[in-house]
């Protein structure tokens, strides 16, 4: 197992994050199972004697089988500007750099990714919580202690549900989806490949795909975030005054902590919500809501 002296690396989130940078630090931000911290130190257990790693880099799970295989000390670094991504101490350190499928984790949409990464690996439902009848469960779902699924809800695909939390009646969930403890959706609302930290309620007539919702968010009624573009080309996000290429062909919003939006709010592709922001009834997000 990992050492317990291991220490993170490059914990503060940079502004390229935003609106996750409310957040502070990355090992806090919530996906998987539990926290970003919780799934690097899981995937890190197979190093032994590691003494730091990045919080700002996912590593593949071939890297860390090659890394696992050496035999003395290593550092990890970046081919480019040689940044310390991993490093375990011994005789006759080499220095490593990582694999394709290695990343760092610079902006939002990178925590899609990891989360869809992990959930994809669950081959086991784990009920906990409550299900009632009339709940179709197509896939495979993890449902926390206190949580309850009312009736009409469907899900398909993987679903990690926490704990105290209400879905339904008739909700849908599909793709990767991870929830939060003590969150709400209800009454039509729809949660696709997104990410919703605890206490994010949608109480009725909601979509959210593809995205990344922030603690204590609520959604009025009718808040549709949409996730695709008419050309059916990549998204491209507004970072630090310039247009970046997500990579992404489904995309839908970032939306920092503390937000409330108007009933039937529509969110443009891409667009993100910084800390606190709100909406009007009717609004429509055509740009990012800093709130400056």
């Amino acid at each position: 197992m990992m050492d317990t002296n291991m220490q993170f690396l490059d914990l503060r989130i940079p502004s390229s994050m935003a609106p996750l940078d409310c957040l502070e630090e990355f090992p806090r931000i919530e996906l998987g199972h539990g926290t970003l911290g919780d799934e690097l130190i899981t995937r890190w257990s197979a190093v032994p004697g590691v003494e730091a790693v990045s919080a700002a880099f996912w590593p593949s799970r071939a890297l860390i089988g090659e890394l696992a295989k050496c035999t003395g000390g290593f550092t990890l670094r970046t081919a480019g500007s040689g940044e310390i991504l991993a490093r375990r101490p011994g005789a006759d350190p080499v220095s490593l750099t990582p694999d394709s499928e290695s990343f760092p984790i610079r902006f939002p949409w990178d925590i899609l990714r990891i989360n869809e990464e992990i959930l994809s690996s669950i081959r086991e439902n784990r009920i906990l919580g409550t299900v009632r009848e009339n709940v179709t469960l197509d896939g495979i779902v993890i449902l926390g202690e206190g949580s309850v699924l009312l009736p009409g809800v469907y899900i398909e695909g993987v679903a990690v549900i926490g704990k105290n939390c209400k879905l339904g009646p008739n909700c849908y969930l599909r793709g990767c989806t991870f929830v939060g403890d003590n969150c709400h959706a209800g009454q039509a609302v729809e949660l696709k490949n997104s990410i919703l930290m605890h206490h994010v309620a949608a109480g009725h007539l909601s979509y959210l795909g593809d995205s990344v919702i922030c603690p204590d968010v609520n959604f009025g009624g009718g808040t549709i975030a949409s996730n695709f573009r008419h050309d059916g080309k990549n998204h491209r996000s507004m970072v630090d005054g310039v247009l970046v290429d997500t990579g992404r062909r489904k995309f839908g919003t970032v939306i920092g902590s503390g937000v409330h939006t108007g009933i039937h709010t529509a969110i443009y592709p891409g667009r993100k919500l910084w800390a606190g922001v709100s909406t009007l009834p009717g609004e429509v997000v055509r740009k990012d809501l800093t709130g400056e």
